[in-house]
């Protein structure tokens, strides 16, 4: 593999990054016969580049405009912690009694910890997330309709967010593939910002919940500002200076 140009070791890095979920400096020194320094070179300017994010000893793929995990991966990555937060974020439904559900598997975590002894109306986009509550007691679910995306099984475009626009939502639980305290929320898609921007629009109260390798990551789409969540829910794996941060910009931010 030596003899490789910069560029196509670093093509071939955010391609083993995006098939496995992650890569590791020594792996990919020893696969690419280079020096672990020119690895960590190469990441670095990769990082550069927003293309991934660097951990110690490795990196993983950020998403993006020509790139996003499915909901299939998202199912089998950080989900102990998914778990965690999903729990504590099902419990700020307060005495909401309809509540937006976002596309994604740390939201449909959530809406199986949503409280079972009182009636609430789930409206969502998530075909997955219709399907996991349609037979639970006590819950009336709203699918948005419109044209269903493959990788996230999930509906986008003007119908899904016309149907929107006519509710008032008491809380909507928000997901987004990057959150910065310089660009807010994003996503890869326009379509799916659409979705998620409209449901903001229309709910009273909204909640983030996310892993923290989404914090500092950026995306292609904005679809809102830090300070219109009332609440960040994360993990303990984010620093306590850096939810001290997001604080300042307005919302809670709860660790678990």
């Amino acid at each position: 593999m030596s003899g490789m140009s910069a560029e196509e070791r670093q093509r071939a890095i955010v391609k083993t990054a995006r098939r496995t979920g992650a890569v590791d400096v020594n792996e990919l020194a020893a696969e690419l016969g280079v020096a672990r320094e020119t690895v960590r070179r190469d990441l670095r300017a990769l990082e550069d580049h927003g293309l991934v994010r660097r951990t110690h000893g490795g990196a993983y793929p950020v998403e993006s405009a020509g790139f996003e995990t499915t909901l299939a991966f998202r199912a089998t990555s950080h989900v102990p912690e998914k778990r965690r937060i999903a729990a504590a974020a099902a419990e700020l439904v307060g005495d909401a009694e309809t509540v937006f559900i976002d596309e994604g598997f740390t939201p449909q975590l959530i809406a199986e910890s949503l409280p079972r002894d009182r009636p609430l109306t789930v409206v969502t986009a998530s075909l997955a997330t219709a399907g996991a509550l349609a037979e639970a007691d006590n819950k009336t679910v709203l699918l948005l309709g419109g044209r269903v995306r493959p990788g996230t099984l999930a509906t986008v475009d003007h119908w899904t967010t016309k149907m929107l626009a006519g509710f008032v939502i008491d809380l909507a639980f928000i997901g987004a593939n990057g959150i910065s305290r310089e660009h807010g929320l994003t996503t890869p898609d326009p379509a799916v910002s659409e979705v998620k921007s409209q449901a903001i629009r229309a709910a009273r109260r909204t909640v983030f919940a996310g892993v923290h390798t989404k914090f500092g990551a950026v995306s292609f789409c904005r679809f809102a500002e830090i300070s219109a969540l009332e609440a960040i829910v994360t993990s303990t794996f984010l620093p306590t200076s850096e939810a001290h941060r997001y604080s300042m910009q307005g919302p809670q931010v709860i660790r678990v």
